[in-house]
């Protein structure tokens, strides 16, 4: 036998050894073994007696912590067997926290040591108050946004929805005490990254893995992070292949929007914000990628992700706003939903890789679409999604000359993109010096300046 998660072989004591015990203790329990050596022989030590005495007296002034030692000879050789069972609260070894993973002991710092500490604490990242900040804070468009989408769902009553945001955050246990959470800030906040480093989304478009073209980020609050996404991939980045049923025009994208929808929004709701840096997707001629710096459940694996599974979301608070608002299911559905998107639309299922780093979703684009891009003259996608947002642009430069009042809503309608996508342009032409507007948000009006 070999030494493992549960078992350690040492040939003497050493005083040091009471992290190992720290380490048993902080993770899933395990046994010490005094007088073997590293492949599991008997070699004895001769302090047996006054050890067996000795190790729970300093195990208990040190840790705080019973734990039995237990005498054994083999061949007239003394061992001693210390047997540790995993504690509830958070055992430390003169102010330091071990851990036992795998066949070694590690010393938790930093993120790592914050989420053990939460974890046996009962709470999650997401469930921490922040100081600082309050609720007249929070963005009222995302609040709107929150109880449209509820209300929508049915996932909470009229009555709930009608209530004023302190009372409709209680209810959804966004509040700690006067306290607002991190997952509140997260999803409400219209600039979250003030409190939560690296709380955005990276775009960017390769030729190769060192050749970046050109790239987007998307900020704000995690509802608006979704939906900009979307939108500033299909508009600039996912080139549609257009086919016709009859008079009719059909744009196919090489990822299901649905599936990718759904890969977003895991990414978002799973990720490991103490992390400090931003989800990325990185979009290729013929695949796209999405990197989630997140962390499975202990001892899970891919296959787990892939099978029929519970849910356990890696922060709860954010997952049951999002479940709340329709956008996502509690039941652990979202790989499988789509798994079954890519294969209603008969395209290639993403390929999940999990590293220590986080999680990749993996999507292939079909090889028929990405050889008729190459038959179509060897357009760059970059020379596409140029060409693609200024015929849009244009489009909407003409409604906004012949409607100065338009709405989003109206111009979506008109344009065929998602108001979102409208947003997304109507900010690249007011960059550009091609528009402004006038007036208050709702009651003024464009005014075309080129």
């Amino acid at each position: 036998m070999k030494e493992n998660q549960n078992i350690e072989w040492k040939q003497a004591w050493r005083d040091e050894y009471l992290k190992w015990i720290c380490g048993f203790a902080n993770a899933q329990g395990g046994t010490l073994v005094i007088g073997k050596n590293d492949q599991g022989e008997v070699l004895g030590i001769a302090n047996a007696a006054k050890l067996l005495e000795d190790i729970p007296n300093k195990v208990r002034d040190i840790l705080g912590m019973v734990v039995p030692v237990n005498l054994h000879s083999e061949d007239g050789r003394d061992w001693l067997e210390i047997v540790v069972e995993p504690y509830p609260s958070p055992i430390s070894y003169k102010g330091e926290y071990h851990y036992r993973s795998g066949s070694t002991k590690q010393e938790l710092k930093g993120a790592a040591l914050d989420k053990f500490l939460l974890r046996r604490l009962g709470k999650h990242w997401d469930g921490v108050p922040v100081p600082y900040v309050g609720i007249g804070d929070l963005d009222v468009k995302a609040l709107a946004y929150f109880r449209k989408q509820a209300l929508r769902s049915q996932r909470l009553s009229l009555e709930v929805l009608d209530e004023p945001d302190p009372s409709l955050l209680d209810k959804l246990h966004l509040l700690d005490g006067t306290y607002l959470k991190r997952a509140t800030v997260l999803l409400f906040h219209p600039d979250p990254e003030r409190y939560v480093t690296g709380a955005y989304i990276k775009i960017g478009f390769f030729e190769t893995n060192v050749d970046l073209r050109y790239q987007d980020e998307v900020h704000g609050d995690l509802f608006s992070q979704v939906n900009q996404t979307i939108a500033v991939l299909k508009a600039k980045y996912l080139k549609a292949w257009i086919s016709y049923q009859g008079l009719q025009r059909v744009e196919t994208y090489p990822v299901p929007e649905s599936a990718l929808r759904e890969a977003i929004l895991n990414a978002v709701v799973h990720k490991d914000y103490a992390s400090a840096v931003p989800i990325q997707i990185s979009v290729y001629a013929d695949k796209l990628m999405i990197w989630n710096p997140g962390q499975l459940p202990p001892d899970w694996t891919v296959k787990n992700l892939l099978g029929k599974h519970s849910s356990l979301p890696y922060n709860p608070e954010v997952a049951n706003a999002f479940f709340r608002a329709g956008m996502i299911e509690s039941w652990g559905r979202g790989i499988e939903r789509i798994m079954a998107a890519c294969k209603a639309d008969g395209v290639q299922e993403p390929e999940l890789r999990y590293e220590h780093t986080g999680l990749w979703t993996v999507f292939h684009f079909a090889d028929v679409q990405v050889e008729a891009e190459k038959d179509a003259g060897g357009t760059t996608q970059e020379t596409t999604q140029e060409t693609t947002q200024e015929t849009t642009q244009e489009k909407i430069l003409a409604l906004l000359k012949a409607h100065p009042s338009i709405t989003r809503k109206e111009l979506s309608g008109k344009v065929g993109i998602s108001p979102d996508g409208i947003k997304y342009h109507l900010e690249k032409m007011k960059s550009a010096g091609l528009i402004r507007h006038v007036g208050p948000t709702k009651a003024g009006h464009w005014e075309v300046l080129k």
